[in-house]
C-alpha cells in the first residue's frame, strides 16, 4: 500500500484552497490569490499551472486599462466542468446542470402525476443526461450528480431514511443514480443543501451562524450553520424544524390536532386558499397577490403568526446572525417582511434579537439545485486534491 507523503497532502490542500477560492469568490488575479491564500507568488503560479493542466481553471488575459506595471492573469473556474443537480418532489422533478463557475447550463422542471419512486427518479435522470449529452452538456465534463431529497439522509452513506411525502423508506437513491448514469452521486437533505447554497452564494453570504428553513411541497425542512460549519447531528439529521410542535397562542389558529409545524404552515393549505391545485412558488405568489377572497388573506395571516413563533424559538435557542426562508416560506415572508421581522423580534430574547437579520432566499427556485451541485464539487473536486 502506497501512502501519500505529508508534502503531497499539503499540496493537495493548497490546490483545493486555490480552487475553492475562485469557485466561491469568483475570478481572481494571481496577485489577489496570493493575498487571499497567504501563499507566495511562485507557489500560486505552480498551483494554478497544475489546475489549468487538470482542466479545472482557466487563465484569462487581464484588462490592462488603468493598470500600472505588468498585470497579473485572471484565474477563473473552468466553465466546462459541470455538476448535475436533482430535486425530486411530490409534484415534480427539478433537474439542472451547473458549471464550476456558477453558470446554470440547463434546467428542466418535469411535472409528475404520480409519486416518484427512487427507481423512476434514477431512470429519468439517466434519460435526461443522455439527451443533454447531445445538447447543453456537449463538450463539457460532468463530474457527478447531486440529489436534494425532502427527508432525512444518513450522512455516512447517503441513504434516504425516510421521505414521507414521497413514500420513500431507506432508499439508496445515490446507488440507483450511479447505476443509471455511470457518474458518482451525492445525496443530501434538501434544506441542508439549500442552506449551504444560501450561505456560500446567497442571502447568508458572509454570516457565520445561520438558520435556514425551506418550505416545499413535502413540508418544511431546515438546517443550521454554526461558525461556518453545517450542523449535522449524530446521524446527519439535524434541522428538522418542520417536525417541531409549534407554539400557537390563539387556539382558533390551530388546524391540525397535535400537528407539527409543517401541518399548520403548509403550502397545500395556501394553494387551497387561492383555489390552485398545484404550481410553483411563483404561481403561488402571484395568486396570493391577486387574491380578493378575505379567507385567503386570513390564511396567510394565520400561517405567518405561527411561523413567527417558530422562528423566534429558533432565534432564542441558536442565536443566529441570520434566518433565511426559502420556498413557500419566502412567499409568506415577502407579503410583509418587516411585519414578520417585528413579530419574530417581539418573541425573541432581546440579546438574541440584537444582531438578528431575517431574509428570504436570494437564489430563488435554484437554491436546492445549487446546493446539490455544491455537494458534488466538494466531494469530487476538493477533498481529493
Amino acid at each position: 500500500m502506497v501512502t501519500a507523503s505529508r508534502g503531497d497532502g499539503m499540496r493537495r490542500a493548497n490546490l483545493a484552497l486555490v480552487l475553492r477560492t475562485v469557485h466561491r469568490e469568483g475570478p481572481r488575479s494571481r496577485a489577489a490569490l496570493t493575498e487571499a491564500t497567504g501563499l507566495n507568488r511562485s507557489t500560486i503560479a505552480d498551483l494554478v499551472g497544475e489546475l489549468v493542466s487538470d482542466g479545472l481553471v482557466v487563465e484569462r488575459a487581464p484588462d490592462p486599462i488603468g493598470r500600472v506595471g505588468r498585470p497579473s492573469p485572471t484565474v477563473a473556474p473552468d466553465p466546462r466542468v459541470v455538476a448535475v443537480a436533482v430535486n425530486p418532489e411530490v409534484d415534480a422533478l427539478d433537474i439542472g446542470a451547473i458549471a464550476l463557475d456558477g453558470t446554470l447550463i440547463a434546467r428542466e422542471r418535469l411535472p409528475q402525476r404520480r409519486l416518484l419512486t427512487p427507481e423512476r427518479t434514477a431512470e429519468i435522470v439517466g434519460e435526461r443526461l443522455a439527451a443533454w449529452a447531445e445538447g447543453p452538456l456537449r463538450d463539457r465534463r460532468t463530474v457527478g450528480v447531486g440529489v436534494a431529497v425532502p427527508g432525512p439522509v444518513r450522512a455516512s452513506d447517503g441513504l434516504v431514511r425516510t421521505a414521507p411525502h414521497l413514500e420513500w423508506t431507506d432508499a439508496a437513491i445515490g446507488t440507483l443514480i450511479e447505476q443509471a448514469t455511470g457518474l458518482p452521486a451525492r445525496v443530501g437533505n434538501d434544506a441542508a443543501l439549500g442552506a449551504v447554497a444560501e450561505h456560500l452564494f446567497g442571502a447568508a453570504r458572509g454570516a457565520h451562524d445561520v438558520v435556514y428553513l425551506n418550505g416545499g411541497a413535502s413540508g418544511i425542512g431546515g438546517a443550521v450553520i454554526v461558525d461556518g460549519t453545517s450542523l449535522g447531528g449524530a446521524g446527519g439529521y439535524a434541522g428538522e424544524f418542520g417536525q417541531n410542535r409549534p407554539g400557537i397562542v390563539d387556539a382558533a389558529d390551530r388546524r391540525a390536532a397535535d400537528g407539527v409545524l409543517e401541518d399548520e404552515v403548509s403550502r397545500s393549505r395556501l394553494l387551497t386558499a387561492v383555489g390552485l391545485e398545484g404550481g410553483d412558488d411563483a404561481a403561488l405568489s402571484d395568486a396570493l397577490a391577486s387574491a380578493s377572497d378575505p379567507l385567503a388573506h386570513a390564511e396567510v395571516d394565520r400561517q405567518r403568526r405561527i411561523l413567527a413563533t417558530a422562528l423566534a424559538n429558533a432565534a432564542n435557542v441558536l442565536n443566529p446572525a441570520v434566518i433565511v426562508l426559502g420556498g413557500f416560506l419566502a412567499v409568506l415572508a415577502e407579503r410583509d417582511l418587516d411585519g414578520l421581522d417585528a413579530a419574530v423580534r417581539a418573541q425573541t430574547v432581546p440579546a438574541c434579537a440584537e444582531s438578528l437579520r431575517l431574509a428570504v432566499a436570494e437564489l430563488g427556485e435554484d437554491r436546492l439545485l445549487v446546493g446539490a451541485a455544491e455537494a458534488v464539487f466538494e466531494a469530487e473536486l476538493f477533498p481529493g486534491r
